[in-house]
């Protein structure tokens, strides 16, 4: 994937890895929403999708052993969402980060991160080409949108038919100027790419990157079918 002349990888786990700043990329982590859901009386979630999210993440960072990571907002739930991390997971948290420059981006769910959890926190970080926030911006002397924006926040999925069947997975969306994120936690769903919503933030002429097992699947817009 070439996002404003910059060569991204994209993983099945929905990550991305970035190989000349050997960076990875995490998006809509949402620690803690089961137990925020629990604290709420709503649906009963099982209190695992924080472990559920750091067995995906350590084997992604064993996978590339990257230099830096960046997290691109919501990873936490609500501003509380760090406190109620049980012990073990936060010890696994904080090894994933030793050694690694570890970078939060504010989100709407979590627009402070805790100093004591470890790592450094911004509403946005420039690297190279690229620019990296939670939600997108469009350049405020142009009103175009940003070249080299990489964002999170939608949660993008996608469907496909193919030989008569339909898939719909999570993914990457992409107009080449500008990245949306799939999110990595597990509690977090998705919005089909095809939404209005979608409309001012990417070209018509765009990708889903669809997730699969082992590969992601480049899919053009045109190909894909409304998510029922």
């Amino acid at each position: 994937m070439i996002l404003n002349g910059e060569v991204l990888m994209p993983h099945p786990s929905g990550a991305m890895w970035w190989p000349d700043e050997r960076t990875v990329i995490f998006a809509d982590l949402h620690f803690e929403k089961g137990s925020a859901a629990a604290a709420r009386g709503g649906a009963l979630l099982p209190p695992y999708d924080s472990r559920a999210n750091l067995a995906r993440m350590e084997a992604v960072l064993r996978r590339f052993r990257p230099d830096r990571v960046i997290c691109l907002g919501d990873s936490f739930h609500d501003r509380a969402a760090p406190d109620r991390l049980d012990a073990g997971d936060l010890h696994r948290l904080r090894a994933l980060m030793d050694g690694c420059d570890w970078l939060w981006i504010t989100g709407n769910h979590d627009p402070e991160v805790p100093h004591w959890l470890g790592g450094r926190s911004a509403a946005e970080l420039r690297l190279g080409r690229l620019v990296f926030r939670h939600e997108p911006q469009d350049d405020p002397a142009t009103g175009a949108p940003e070249r080299g924006e990489v964002v999170g926040h939608y949660h993008p999925k996608a469907r496909v038919q193919v030989r008569g069947r339909a898939f719909s997975r999570r993914c990457f969306a992409t107009d080449g100027g500008r990245l949306v994120m799939p999110a990595f936690g597990a509690y977090t769903g998705g919005l089909d790419v095809l939404d209005p919503a979608f409309r001012s933030v990417l070209a018509e002429a765009f990708h889903a990157w669809m997730l699969g097992a082992q590969e992601v699947f480049p899919v053009p817009a045109a190909r894909l079918v409304p998510i029922a």
